[in-house]
């Protein structure tokens, strides 16, 4: 290809991303997703294609599709192992946040609940939803009618509703809510912690470095307060799992406020924190290296504001 065609395409990149990322949950399968795009581009008749930007689209939501289909992927997300991969606040693939609907279709709780939706679906939520496409844009990329467009919206926004908590928070909020969040968790005592926690507040982690076979999860304020505590409560076993003292840091992820465990400019750990009406609902704790690539490339890559905690 000539340098024009691969810079159409380079143009292109983060907005494909971000759509691959939206309808998988998973950054790497994401940029696995646009590779394979980027070879179908360079495989193409070019000359046919009219409108670049609408080709490629088509051509990832398929691909994504395709993937979300596939009997690996539906075996490694029957199991209950599956959570979506983190991304922080200013990764190029969080694409579009300029409506609530764009910002809350990259939260940790609807690309969780997004899993209930069939990939059709999920598709069409994304395309309508995050990127503003028409039915009749969506039934040409898809391949259905515009109406059955129309009912699979609709049904995909009555239960994606269920999960939307209506809350955006910047950076300051953020800030003020990790920071009270880490001071409660280490302060040993537990009603501190659920003082900050919603009556219904609930919680779920991949477990000690993400070796957990399954997700665990915490169903009470009590359980999921005397979790994080025990979390928070440092040990030199706890130290030598992890290969040292990570610092504590506050920041946003997808879109929530986050704390952030990192080991020489690595990320071990993240905990991501769902908010409404000004409390806790939703911890979730992520410490998969597979599960973390991404975003301790996108740490090393941004400047950070001090650590709540230099050495945990």
């Amino acid at each position: 290809m000539d340098t024009a065609t691969v810079a159409r395409f380079e143009a292109s990149r983060n907005r494909l991303a971000s759509l691959a990322y939206r309808l998988l949950g998973s950054a790497a399968d994401a940029e696995d997703t646009v590779q394979d795009a980027f070879l179908r581009w360079q495989a193409a008749d070019r000359e046919y294609v009219e409108v670049p930007e609408a080709w490629l689209t088509k051509i990832v939501t398929n691909l994504a599709l395709d993937r979300l289909r596939s009997a690996k992927v539906r075996r490694e997300r029957a199991v209950g192992a599956w959570m979506p991969e983190p991304l922080l606040d200013g990764d190029p693939m969080l694409g579009p946040a300029d409506t609530v609907e764009q910002r809350e279709s990259v939260t940790l709780a609807v690309l969780t609940l997004m899993e209930r939706l069939s990939p059709i679906e999920r598709a069409v939520y994304v395309l309508r939803e995050a990127f503003s496409y028409s039915h009749a844009e969506i039934a040409e990329i898809l391949g259905i009618t515009e109406s059955g467009s129309q009912q699979h919206t609709h049904r995909a926004r009555r239960r994606i509703t269920a999960a939307s908590n209506g809350t955006d928070i910047d950076h300051a909020a953020a800030r003020r809510i990790v920071e009270a969040f880490v001071a409660a968790a280490s302060s040993g005592r537990t009603e501190q912690l659920v003082a900050l926690l919603t009556d219904d507040a609930t919680g779920v982690s991949d477990g000690a470095l993400g070796l957990a076979k399954t997700l665990i999860r915490y169903t009470t304020p009590e359980r999921l307060a005397a979790a994080v505590q025990t979390g928070f409560k440092p040990s030199p076993a706890k130290r030598n799992l992890a290969g040292g003292s990570p610092s504590i840091h506050a920041a946003v992820v997808n879109g929530s406020p986050a704390i952030l465990f990192t080991l020489d400019d690595r990320v071990v750990g993240v905990s991501i924190l769902e908010i409404r009406g000004g409390k806790i609902a939703g911890v979730r704790g992520i410490a998969a290296p597979a599960r973390l690539g991404r975003l301790t490339e996108q740490w090393q890559r941004q400047g950070h504001n001090s650590p709540l905690i230099e050495a945990w």
